[in-house]
């Protein structure tokens, strides 16, 4: 197939929020466009309170293509914004505000003119920029359905719910979808006093001025949500934008260290499905005593394992969002004395940062133990690999719900009532019976059938493709020549 001249290439712009987490599903789909559709694409990143994974990822992605252009926007001075009393949230959004001022100007100097920008559910802010210069905004939802149709449903609620949704008495009840027990519920709308609540609401309220939503989901995962989100009439009425489940958009290869090549080679060595891969997600930090239990835990049970362990923060669960990726630590200083010496062999923990999708693509790689972020649960199921579900903060406990309760491929580490730490004979128990209990051939079996589903929908003719193609017609009928 002929290349087409620049000046005939549809160009899209995109521009995902702060962290790891937003970026990545983004720039899989900008690198779609770009190799699969002849698109030129300009992606512009927030660099205020950039973490050192984010820097990695700015370098290597710089040289992928001539038609892939990476903008940073200049860094902001938040430091008389920002506290350190501020919930994640809020700060991504602080931030967020302050990078996007001088985006006008250079969205007006991309030339040609995009023929569509791409957002994420916390820079929709610059909606209202886009529409003085007629350039239309999509927003690439990159967590959950759940999680979408509680954030569309959220204006609603807010209006006719007095008092905390957490207090409520019965489920929430979503037009057309399962209910959603409160305790399920999204962190940020447990506290409507918190500026975290008010931000937001303010970027789900906004999601009707889009002109489509993206997804990072497949049609079959999740068909109840999505036909809902499509054909209920309470969505409908919203109005809600066109759906386009285009996923799963997950990292296609990762760039690997001497480390990386080490932890590799002893999975090697290791029998097939044999090790669980213990992993807490970019932002996951554990309190000191869960960490002693996890480990424990992970000791009693008696099987292969590899731990990717950051230090323990007893003040916040999502503590490593914007350091992800920094200088490591010394893993002997937190973890409980003797753990190391008894596990040798056994196991090998990796501090901070480990590769996560050669690791869960690996044939000696049998669970992996996740925070349920939806980018994690997504890179699981397409490997097929089952899951204990350790939610910690944002959205995870709804997904962990989805993936126990509706789409069974996972189990729930649970701590016992009143008591907010799991403790290690629960962790032995749940890490014997998915290594090697019945429970687990049972998840390893639906986890297969979740990974053919899942790359069904992304091949040439699948629900995904058909999706995403319908969209490049949409871009490319907007295309002025």
């Amino acid at each position: 197939m002929q290349t087409p001249p620049e000046e005939m290439k549809p160009h899209v712009a995109f521009l995902p929020s702060p962290g790891m987490g937003h970026v990545i599903p983004l720039f899989q789909l900008a690198k779609r466009l770009v190799f699969d559709h002849a698109f030129q694409v300009s992606f512009f990143l927030i660099t205020t309170h950039s973490s050192a994974a984010q820097d990695q990822f700015t370098r290597a992605a710089a040289q992928l293509s001539p038609h892939l252009r990476i903008i940073c926007l200049p860094e902001a001075d938040v430091s008389a914004i920002i506290s350190q009393d501020m919930r994640i949230l809020t700060q991504i959004c602080v931030i967020t505000t302050e990078s996007i001022k001088p985006l006008k100007p250079m969205l007006i100097d991309l030339n040609p003119t995009p023929v569509a920008l791409i957002i994420d559910i916390f820079t929709t802010d610059v909606i209202s920029i886009c529409e003085e210069l007629s350039i239309p905004v999509y927003s690439f939802f990159t967590a959950s359905t759940p999680l979408l149709a509680l954030s569309l449903y959220l204006p609603t609620l807010d209006l006719e719910v007095e008092g905390e949704f957490v207090d409520l008495p019965v489920p929430v009840e979503i037009p057309g979808c399962k209910n959603m027990r409160t305790e399920d519920l999204v962190d940020q709308v447990k506290d409507r006093k918190n500026d975290e609540y008010k931000w937001y609401l303010f970027n789900v309220s906004r999601l009707q001025y889009a002109a489509g939503i993206l997804v990072n989901t497949w049609e079959n995962l999740d068909v109840q949500r999505i036909t809902a989100l499509k054909q209920n009439s309470f969505f409908r009425s919203i109005p809600t934008p066109p759906v386009f489940p285009i996923g799963p958009l997950i990292k296609e290869e990762e760039t690997l260290t001497e480390k990386d090549a080490e932890i590799l080679a002893w999975l090697d060595n290791q029998p097939c499905e044999s090790v669980l891969f213990v992993a807490l997600g970019s932002g996951g930090t554990l309190s000191s005593k869960q960490l002693v239990e996890l480990a424990w835990g992970l000791e009693m049970s008696q099987q292969r394992f590899l731990l990717v362990v950051r230090k323990p923060s007893d003040a916040s669960a999502s503590g490593t969002y914007f350091t992800v990726g920094s200088d490591e630590d010394d893993p002997s200083a937190y973890l409980p004395d003797g753990f190391l010496e008894k596990t040798s062999g056994v196991g090998v923990v990796v501090p901070s940062w480990a590769p996560q999708l050669p690791i869960l693509r690996h044939g000696s790689t049998g669970g992996f133990l996740s925070h349920c972020g939806w980018n994690s649960a997504l890179e699981s199921l397409v490997q097929g690999v089952p899951m204990i579900a350790w939610p910690m903060y944002a959205e995870q406990r709804m997904n962990a719900t989805m993936l126990v309760e509706e789409i069974g491929v996972a189990v729930k580490a649970a701590a016992e009532i009143g008591e907010v730490v799991v403790g290690r004979k629960e962790i032995e128990t749940v890490v014997r019976e998915v290594m090697e209990g019945e429970k687990g051939k049972m998840l390893r079996r639906r986890a297969a059938e979740l990974k053919r589903s899942a790359n069904e929908a992304l091949e040439s003719g699948g629900s995904s493709d058909r999706s995403l193609s319908l969209l490049v017609d949409i871009w490319k009928s907007n295309l002025k020549i």
